[in-house]
């Protein structure tokens, strides 16, 4: 993997598994350049997950893992929503994993 995205036009560093290299460097272009590279068109619904995580990591300076995101995102956005069934089907790659990588996280802790 490259270890820079380009985003309208301007170069965004990336660590080698993709992560972004610089929390604050963040716009949603990084998010859908991201989504592109590993095939998927981003909705609204992939949204409502991406800016929950920047909003998670904001309150606790932590990405989460899955169980913990699963369980946060049941809490804000019902039962539906927070189940690993539906997150998975937006984020084949691993919920917590891509979508923290979508969202310019560092990678959560616990994931390999």
């Amino acid at each position: 993997m490259a270890d820079t995205i380009e985003v309208d036009g301007k170069q965004f560093a990336v660590d080698e598994e993709g992560y972004l290299a610089n929390l604050n460097d963040w716009v949603p272009g990084v998010a859908d350049v991201m989504a592109k590279q590993d095939n998927l068109e981003l909705t609204d619904e992939h949204w409502d997950i991406i800016n929950f995580l920047r909003e998670y990591y904001e309150e606790y300076q932590i990405a989460p893992a899955v169980r913990v995101l699963t369980k946060a995102v049941g809490k804000k956005m019902g039962k539906e929503k927070g189940n690993s069934k539906y997150l998975y089907s937006l984020f084949p790659y691993g919920p917590a994993k891509q979508a923290c990588r979508f969202a310019g996280l560092p990678k959560p802790t616990g994931c390999v």
